[in-house]
């Protein structure tokens, strides 16, 4: 097929919706589609990018306020429509509701291409992160009536169908996550790593990796460092990624180690040289750092919601808490700190799992977008 990826946020950016159309563009090129991702112009990319898998088109964009390091898509409408005129595509697939998101609906719609869309964010939420909870029904109406414009609605997990359903969202499916075993693995461990974290015999290491912004639940992830450090006082905290809340953070707990984005690579050696990993968000779609994670042999700690439903058996391979009982989450991640044998354990169990692979995502999503393109032929 010929798939017009529009979205907001795109590599080298680093968050959960990039990382997953980065694959996503990447997979479906190598399966012979013909794939062009529409996206803000960064300054730091080339106009004209080009990948084997993938095309970029680059549209304009601006800053995002009080986040600089992503970008905002400015409304394109007369624009996709002139391009997407001249190199129809076969399907539309938007992966951000933001204004460019939305034009790109009208677009498609306007000129009769089949339009799909995915509910990665849950933007209503953030409004309360940020100060803004009277806008929570605002923000719910614009996602649902971006979303109900399109033939279909992809969601992470069924939870969230489910949750989206009762919001008055329609035609929905699901589009979940995989992990790269290639890429995260216990095999990446490395020592020398450890040793430069001040980590020597058996100390043990937090790991977190995401975007330091308030949807994350950094005063709980923080208690939870503490109730850990209450137990095993040697412990090193170690932070990867950036964002608004890094600077304040960072001169809070002057002891952890801030690492700022790092390549993929690294990632991969930071992940499989930790032991531990606390995951503390209530906002997450999915939670790409669960199963990261968990490919790479950290023991996990999380809320029983998005990835760690899916995949964590409390107890097996990991401990989960009641979704909103903070307490009972720090107290897994002190256990966790303090129970050597049941960390080894968790850690074992949650590296041997191989059943949520990006290639059994793809082929399922290859499939749905398919079968859109057949039930609305030109």
């Amino acid at each position: 097929m010929k798939l017009a990826i529009v979205t907001e946020t795109f590599p080298p950016e680093i968050n959960g919706v990039a990382m997953t159309f980065g694959i996503i563009a990447r997979e479906l090129g190598r399966r012979k589609h013909e794939v062009t991702v529409y996206r803000p112009r960064r300054s730091d990319l080339s106009s004209t990018a080009e990948h084997p898998e993938y095309r970029e088109e680059p549209l304009p964009g601006l800053p995002l306020p009080g986040y600089p390091l992503m970008r905002l898509g400015l409304p394109a409408r007369r624009r996709l429509k002139r391009l997407w005129r001249a190199g129809r595509p076969d399907l539309v697939h938007v992966a951000t509701e933001g204004p460019l998101g939305a034009s790109a609906v009208s677009a498609a719609r306007a000129l009769g291409i089949p339009v799909t869309s995915s509910f990665h964010t849950n933007f209503h939420l953030y409004a309360k992160c940020y100060g803004f909870a009277p806008l929570r029904g605002a923000a719910i109406a614009w996602l649902r009536h971006v979303h109900n414009r399109t033939l279909r609605t992809f969601a992470p997990t069924e939870e969230l169908c489910q949750e989206l359903f009762a919001l008055g969202f329609t035609r929905l499916g699901v589009l979940s996550r995989g992990v790269d075993s290639k890429s995260f693995s216990p095999a990446f461990r490395s020592s020398a790593l450890r040793a430069s974290w001040g980590a020597v015999n058996g100390d043990v290491v937090l790991l977190h990796v995401g975007r330091m912004a308030a949807e994350k639940n950094y005063p709980l992830l923080f208690a939870s460092y503490s109730a850990m450090r209450a137990v095993h006082p040697r412990l090193r905290f170690v932070l990867v990624g950036d964002g608004p809340l890094r600077p304040a953070l960072q001169a809070a707990h002057p002891e952890c180690i801030f690492t700022g984005f790092i390549p993929r690579e690294a990632l991969s050696r930071h992940y499989a040289s930790a032991d531990v990993y606390v995951h503390a968000s209530l906002t997450e779609t999915f939670g790409n750092v669960v199963t990261e994670a968990m490919a790479s042999g950290l023991a996990i700690a999380s809320f029983d919601y998005a990835a760690a439903r899916q995949f964590v058996r409390h107890g097996e391979n990991g401990l989960v808490a009641p979704r909103h009982d903070p307490q009972a989450l720090a107290a897994a991640a002190a256990e966790l700190a303090r129970d050597g044998a049941l960390r080894d354990r968790l850690r074992a169990n949650a590296a041997a799992r191989d059943d949520h692979s990006w290639t059994n995502v793809i082929l399922r999503f290859e499939a749905d977008l398919l079968a859109v393109i057949e039930a609305n032929p030109p």
